[in-house]
């Protein structure tokens, strides 16, 4: 369940900053940004709706942590902006581990470390890492360091500890560059003005055939004739407008 960010000079923290937490955990959610009212809010695993904390008089809304807390927090202004969404979960297992992962999303090209815990112990080494279900990692180091992290990196991550498995939890990559690159938009639309006029001078040519007979072949062969002689013509002028709209862009 997502919710975008309507304001962008607002969020959501948690501390400690991790998705997973033990149960009686005390987890500080802090709501920042311009609004002088603030209430936190909860979809559980249940599938209700349920506010946190009540009508806060400050920014910030403490739980102590139980398995039902298990859900997707986010901040909502005294005006009804929402802000920020968190997923939050909770172990049940108190023997078991827990993976140490980042709440909010991984910029691409930053790096990030992942690790196991336990509840008395918070470095472990000798843990097994999985991304997708897949092994990842299996030595005696008790960090998964990403120096760089790219899309491909992202998805579901658990680890396991002397037999015992975490729960899974997503790793968002979030990608700074735009979607679309304008080149390629510039190059698209040159493209598609070029099949208008394309299509317009196969009407031109069908319209000026001398065929009596078969007209639409005819016009078709006519039309591959003419673009055979005057396909380098138009190959040099898509490649220097690319390069044109390249250099535009960039330089």
């Amino acid at each position: 369940m997502l919710f975008p960010d309507v304001h962008s000079a607002a969020s959501l923290t948690v501390s400690p900053d991790r998705v997973q937490h033990f149960t009686s955990d005390s987890v500080s959610l802090t709501c920042e940004g311009n609004f002088t009212e603030w209430r936190v809010k909860k979809f559980s695993e249940d599938g209700r709706l349920y506010s946190v904390c009540g009508r806060m008089t400050g920014s910030t809304c403490t739980i102590y942590t139980s398995k039902s807390d298990t859900a997707v927090y986010w901040c909502e202004s005294g005006s009804g902006e929402f802000i920020g969404a968190v997923n939050i979960t909770v172990q049940n297992d108190g023997n078991g581990p827990i993976l140490v992962s980042p709440v909010h999303p991984v910029t691409e090209g930053a790096s990030v470390s992942l690790s196991c815990s336990l509840r008395t112990q918070k470095i472990l080494s000798n843990v097994f890492f999985y991304h997708n279900d897949k092994l990842i990692q299996n030595d005696t180091r008790g960090e998964l360091k990403i120096s760089a992290v790219s899309k491909s990196d992202e998805g579901f991550y658990k680890c396991q500890y002397s037999g015992r498995e975490s729960a899974q939890s997503w790793m968002s990559v979030k990608v700074t560059g735009p979607s679309s690159s304008p080149v390629w938009l510039m190059v698209g639309l040159v493209c598609g003005v070029s099949l208008i006029i394309i299509l317009l001078l196969l009407l031109y040519r069908c319209r000026q055939s001398k065929c009596k007979s078969l007209f639409f072949s005819c016009c078709i062969r006519e039309f591959i004739y003419y673009i055979h002689f005057n396909y380098s013509h138009i190959y040099m002028y898509s490649d220097l407008m690319t390069q044109n709209i390249s250099g535009t862009i960039y330089t």
